[in-house]
């Protein structure tokens, strides 16, 4: 008897430690087959985007457009048993403004991580450059919400190439695309820019001015090109680099000229607000249009300048979001938390970081392991593949319209909007919305 119920007691508990032991055995932080997770997984999504010194006004919206995607995934638990950790970097440099040295650094240490599984950023254009050729090799996504230069992703001509006509081997060694952005590109909104001035303001003379940066010279490029095409007239061109203090003696020579407006290919920290402001100095500039790309499309610039004297008009290359009603609610939940500050590439920041939480989730269900620590090298380049390969392949409907990417990795959505320097509803300066345009 004694030894019967032994047996029985030794099966008794063998049955649950069996259990427990193949419990334990299934157990984990990564993904299984078919999405399903068995436990807690940590994994990490970061920003590369100036957020300090003059570029503050610029990239802070943008990081906050980014965070708030990921707090409301947390809470929403839109990924299951996935808790992300929100990783924000900060590319300015020294001199205070965004510095491509800087964006290498960052983007460097982010990719030691092997938790980190895409990066939103970065917001200017000569930074990509210093960062793809290191994502790339990872691999690691980036997905920008502000990069216009069409040199990163395509083989062309463009003058913001810096005089090679394709940067592709350099920019993506691999050969394989781990790039993308949900803004269009330069060769679209300079030319929308030009057609703009000449075939709506009725602006037939024009000085050109970039800040010899990657994106500066090529959408200065673009639209002397386009605006000539239209049948205006480029009185001139010049290059003045983003740490030029005074502009007044170039300005007194343009003033000579007798332009109509002056186009400014460039970032508002590199220039772009300096120049308007001493174009007040100067007699027969003080009331003529001051244009330019996005990069002056933001709150400090509207703040600084201020409203009176002569008109200021700017593109973004992306759908507006004031007017959208699509967008109204991103708009309440982001006023919510940061205030009224957004600008108008917070949406373009939370459609990219909602896009790498799409594709997180993509990658599990399609059976890809998540990595178990930082330093899971092996598990996370797999699984920053898989990421990869979901982002291509994005369907999205955003607050910034529907997006998706070409083989290059560029978004599929051309929308191009045009804002005005005016008062809002409080009275207060601020870009106003007047126009979109869907490029070809």
């Amino acid at each position: 008897m004694r030894r019967s119920w032994s047996r029985i007691f030794v099966l008794a508990m063998g049955i649950p430690l069996m259990l427990a032991i193949l419990a334990a055995c299934g157990s984990g932080t990564g993904g299984t087959g078919g999405g399903t997770t068995t436990g807690p997984i940590t994994l990490k999504i970061a920003t590369d985007i100036p957020v300090s010194g003059q570029d503050t006004s610029s990239g802070k919206p943008a990081e906050n457009g980014a965070h708030l995607a990921v707090d409301q995934a947390n809470a929403n638990h839109t990924v299951p048993n996935v808790t992300f950790q929100f990783v924000p970097k900060d590319d300015v440099g020294p001199s205070g403004v965004h510095d491509p040295a800087i964006g290498a650094q960052n983007v460097t240490a982010l990719a030691g991580d092997a938790r980190v599984v895409g990066v939103v950023g970065p917001f200017n254009s000569n930074v990509a450059k210093a960062e793809m050729p290191i994502t790339n090799k990872v691999p690691l996504a980036q997905i920008s919400p502000a990069n216009t230069n069409p040199c990163l992703t395509k083989d062309t001509a463009d003058a913001g190439c810096n005089g090679s006509n394709n940067l592709i081997p350099t920019l993506r060694p691999t050969g394989q695309v781990t790039y993308f952005r949900v803004a269009t590109t330069d060769d679209h909104q300079g030319p929308v820019g030009a057609d703009y001035l000449y075939k709506t303001l009725h602006i037939t003379k024009v000085y050109v001015i970039d800040d010899a940066e990657t994106y500066g010279i090529g959408i200065a490029n673009d639209f002397a090109t386009e605006f000539k095409t239209d049948g205006g007239t480029v009185l001139g061109h010049s290059s003045e680099p983003g740490t030029t203090t005074s502009y007044v003696s170039l300005l007194t020579q343009i003033a000579s000229k007798s332009p109509q407006a002056i186009y400014f290919g460039g970032v508002d920290s590199t220039g772009g607000t300096l120049i308007r402001k001493q174009m007040k100095q100067i007699p027969g500039l003080q009331n003529i249009p001051f244009t330019g790309g996005d990069g002056i499309v933001t709150p400090s610039f509207a703040s600084t300048i201020g409203l009176g004297g002569a008109e200021s008009y700017g593109t973004v290359a992306v759908v507006d979001t004031t007017v959208s009603k699509s967008a109204a609610t991103f708009r309440q939940q982001y006023m919510a938390v940061y205030g009224n500050n957004l600008n108008v590439y917070s949406a373009a920041a939370y459609d990219c970081t909602n896009i790498l939480i799409q594709a997180v989730k993509a990658a599990l269900a399609s059976g890809a392991k998540a990595p178990q620590s930082s330093g899971d090298s092996a598990t996370g380049k797999s699984f920053r593949t898989a990421v990869i390969n979901a982002v291509k392949n994005t369907s999205w409907d955003g607050v910034t319209g529907h997006q998706a990417f070409d083989s290059n990795g560029d978004t599929t959505n051309k929308a191009i909007s045009i804002y005005k320097l005016a008062a809002n509803t409080s009275g207060k300066p601020d870009w106003i919305f007047v126009a979109q345009q869907i490029a070809a």
